[in-house]
């Protein structure tokens, strides 16, 4: 399928915008997978994004006459942020719809980077119905909508992050990508096969929103009945037509990853490199391990893809990496409702290293024993097994949570 995408020419389209991001060694990742890891800071970007390249490319490829219009945009995040500083730096109108659940951190970022040039309509419980309602705007104001991912100006924009990785290293041998929608994907993998076939590009989704991974499987884009929304920058349900057929061209591999692990890269990129990321930014590292026998020895490239996290979730993000990691679990349990039951649970039960994190008796009544929900954090997955042991010898009477969704769900959140 042949597509007027010229890299080039974006790249000179977005240079009075876009920084130039970093291209980064990383030692604790180079010695833990044995190869040279880089990491391409698009976090670092003006809006703490990559999504700025496609949307001021595709603004700056409209006509004089389509820009009087206005633009219109369906965003939760990095998109609608892209769009609102691309406005604000060429003077256009712009109308950015975005779902009525938006954080409201999100809505003033957009609000600053905007500025006096946009309006924010909140509408709708999700993008989907904000993504249908701003569609239905665009077409009763006539004005131009600026897609997420599906457009060649988009998905060319996008690519620029290719172009930069090839100034600054020639000799790739892996670049993973975080994917969405693929725009990103396919930008990126359409420049990188151009200049250098040999370099393997490789996309990773999270395992609640397999949305190109189903549309490789299916050869067409499909809609993924329901989605986990947590990675929110890669959360889609359908990919786009274009993005699909260039990547079902370009991409070497497609890979899942579980959204814990996620959280457990989004930690660990803190904690030993001072790097902030959000989930979906956290995608392509968190990848590695999957991919640790194939990189020895090679040069991998990580894209970076955003850093705009709320550290209203960092305790959502902590409690979902201990429970993938196993160091934290749940339990309904027969517990006495009388004085000194919980001294001596701690005494006898409890290990040194575990900690009782969350206590709660699910329904008290006048009976000497009632079900109790409590969480213990461990140290190591070996003292959870210790613990289930004693909790057996004790006798004690218990349902555990963390393999029961629905039960989890209902008790936990």
């Amino acid at each position: 399928m042949m597509m007027n995408l010229n890299f080039s020419e974006a790249a000179q389209r977005v240079k009075d915008v876009v920084i130039h991001t970093p291209l980064q060694l990383n030692l604790n990742l180079s010695r833990k997978y044995d190869c040279n890891v880089y990491l391409k800071r698009e976090d670092l970007q003006v809006v703490r994004s990559y999504k700025l390249r496609g949307a001021y490319n595709m603004m700056k490829s409209l006509s004089a006459e389509e820009l009087k219009k206005g633009v219109v945009c369906a965003s939760a995040g990095n998109h609608a942020q892209g769009v609102a500083y691309s406005c604000n730096k060429m003077g256009v109108k712009g109308v950015i719809f975005m779902p009525s659940i938006t954080p409201k951190q999100k809505i003033d970022q957009t609000r600053m980077f905007g500025d006096f040039n946009i309006e924010i309509i909140l509408t709708g419980d999700t993008f989907d119905d904000c993504a249908a309602a701003a569609k239905i705007y665009t077409e009763e104001k006539g004005m131009v909508f600026i897609p997420p991912f599906d457009h060649e100006r988009i998905i060319e924009g996008q690519g620029t992050v290719g172009v930069e990785l090839y100034e600054d290293l020639k000799n790739i041998d892996y670049i993973i990508v975080p994917n969405g929608g693929g725009g990103l994907c396919a930008g990126i993998s359409t420049f990188v096969k151009s200049v250098s076939p040999e370099t393997k590009v490789v996309g990773v989704e999270p395992e609640g929103a397999p949305s190109m991974t189903l549309a490789l499987k299916e050869r067409q884009p499909r809609e993924v009945p329901s989605i986990d929304r947590f990675v929110d920058g890669a959360a889609v349900k359908k990919v786009g037509e274009l993005t699909y057929n260039i990547c079902s061209q370009n991409l070497d591999n497609m890979l899942l990853v579980p959204e814990g692990k996620v959280c457990t890269t989004i930690l660990q990129l803190y904690n030993k490199d001072a790097i902030v990321v959000e989930p979906a930014g956290a995608l392509s590292v968190a990848v590695l391990d999957q991919l640790k026998e194939e990189i020895k020895g090679k040069n991998v490239v990580c894209i970076i893809s955003g850093s705009n996290n709320d550290i209203d979730r960092m305790q959502e993000i902590k409690e979902r990496s201990l429970l993938y990691e196993g160091l934290k679990h749940y339990f309904v349990l027969e517990f006495p409702q009388r004085p000194g039951a919980l001294k001596e649970f701690v005494t006898n039960i409890m290990g040194e290293n575990n900690d009782i994190t969350y206590f709660q008796f699910s329904k008290k009544n006048n009976k000497e024993s009632g079900p109790a929900v409590i969480g213990i954090e461990v140290e190591t997955p070996e003292d959870f097994e210790n613990l289930r042991k004693r909790m057996d010898q004790n006798m004690l009477k218990y349902t555990y949570l963390n393999n029961d969704q629905l039960l989890f769900n209902n008790l936990i959140g």
